[in-house]
């Protein structure tokens, strides 16, 4: 990546993203953060510029820098992501870490977040957007939409398809063959073994309709 990078969102992923970048020998310009109290403050000697819709700095994004959405928020994920798409006319990059593999006919679209350890495998598709914490196993064969968070060490089998926007937390086991509906919720640590409805809610082992 040739050109420095402007990361949207100063908490959660931000810290490890920046360590991401740093990684890859890519430079970062700077956090833009709602919260004005953080101001001025730095993040691995990384100052916090200012706020994320400030045109100031904006409009660097495509001429002079690239855009990283480091926000956890699906909504206001998506806000940040199409104010880019609409006013900059930009896609955010993707952000992966050197030790993640991703197999050579895998494929993944842009602004993913993709940490040390994760691993996607033959014949997968990751949309754009996604957030795949550290130690992520995504079997092969795996269909994932847009904007989907998968939380550390969970295990995604194969041929599974996560619909957009679905959160998958931390320690899940996703069975093979079953569907994760749009915008449903996987609790921590549960085991998937039937698919789950749009915008369905489910936890425990084996995973059940929380009400």
């Amino acid at each position: 990546m040739d050109k420095p990078v402007i990361i949207l969102g100063a908490k959660g992923i931000a810290h490890p993203a920046l360590e991401i970048f740093n990684s890859n020998q890519v430079i970062v310009y700077g956090f833009l953060d709602e919260d004005e109290s953080i101001y001025g403050t730095e993040i691995n000697n990384i100052p916090v510029l200012g706020n994320t819709e400030d045109e100031g700095f904006l409009k660097l994004v495509g001429k002079k820098t690239e855009a990283f959405v480091a926000v956890d928020d699906t909504k206001y994920r998506k806000f940040l992501v199409e104010m880019l798409h609409d006013v900059r006319k930009v896609q955010p990059v993707n952000a992966i870490h050197q030790r993640a593999y991703i197999s050579t006919d895998a494929s993944i679209g842009h602004g993913n977040f993709i940490n040390a350890n994760v691993t996607v495998g033959a014949g997968s598709e990751v949309g754009s957007h996604c957030i795949l914490h550290t130690g992520a196993i995504i079997d092969h064969k795996v269909k994932m939409a847009d904007f989907v968070q998968v939380g550390a060490g969970s295990i995604i089998n194969a041929e599974v398809t996560i619909e957009e926007g679905a959160f998958i937390g931390s320690g899940v086991t996703i069975v093979g063959g079953v569907t994760i509906g749009k915008g449903a919720r996987v609790g921590a640590g549960s085991v998937v073994i039937a698919s789950v409805g749009k915008n369905e809610t489910v936890f425990g082992n084996p995973a059940a309709k929380v009400k």
